[in-house]
């Protein structure tokens, strides 16, 4: 009877051992699927690309009905910071180089031809192209960047919110619903990396 309960007792351990070893391997599981997706996976590809369309239509629509105080330039240097590579190394490139060369061209020598909702965009494309690499390969894809971005997110909804009035405001008028919805979707790929780079 005492071997019985022995043994009994020594399998209770080995028991314990397992599930303690299968919490870890969980607990690894779930580390790593949160890496590799935070990383450039998917799920960080995809939130990427709905902030910078979110940052687009933010700027377009400055320049189209939302004629506020807000300082919506900031959105040139959020957008440096936070296009996905893709269309960043396009811009960077020969491409760029174009579009920037007729850009300067124009403003030169045709200013009267030249839109002012332009403006904007035409940084942006100047912005891409004359940076250093030394300059954007440190802010990019880094914990500044992100810090960066996430500050000029937060600016730009305190003015908002100023702007409208109040909180409850900007949920309420027609205006203001579609220019929070933007606002709020700049914080999605910095949050998301904020996240990822401290766990």
């Amino acid at each position: 009877m005492v071997k019985y309960l022995a043994m009994k007792t020594d399998m209770s351990d080995e028991i314990g051992s397992d599930l303690n070893e299968l919490g870890l391997a969980a607990h690894n599981l779930a580390t790593h699927v949160i890496y590799l997706a935070g990383g450039g996976g998917f799920i960080s590809g995809i939130l990427q690309w709905i902030a910078t369309v979110a940052a687009i239509y933010l700027l377009v629509l400055d320049r189209t009905n939302w004629k506020t105080n807000i300082l919506t330039t900031l959105l040139v240097p959020y957008l440096f910071l936070i296009l996905p590579g893709l269309i960043f190394d396009l811009f960077r490139g020969e491409v760029g180089m174009w579009i920037a060369f007729v850009t300067v061209v124009l403003r030169l020598f045709f200013p009267k031809h030249f839109p002012d909702w332009l403006d904007m965009p035409a940084s942006l494309i100047l912005l891409l192209v004359v940076t250093p690499n030394a300059f954007s390969n440190i802010f990019r894809d880094s914990i500044y960047g992100i810090l960066v971005c996430l500050i000029i997110g937060v600016y730009l909804l305190q003015e908002h919110i100023r702007a409208s009035g109040g909180f409850k405001n900007t949920f309420t008028q027609s205006s203001g619903i579609s220019n929070s919805i933007g606002i709020l979707l700049l914080f999605v790929y910095p949050a998301w990396r904020c996240v990822t780079f401290f766990l």
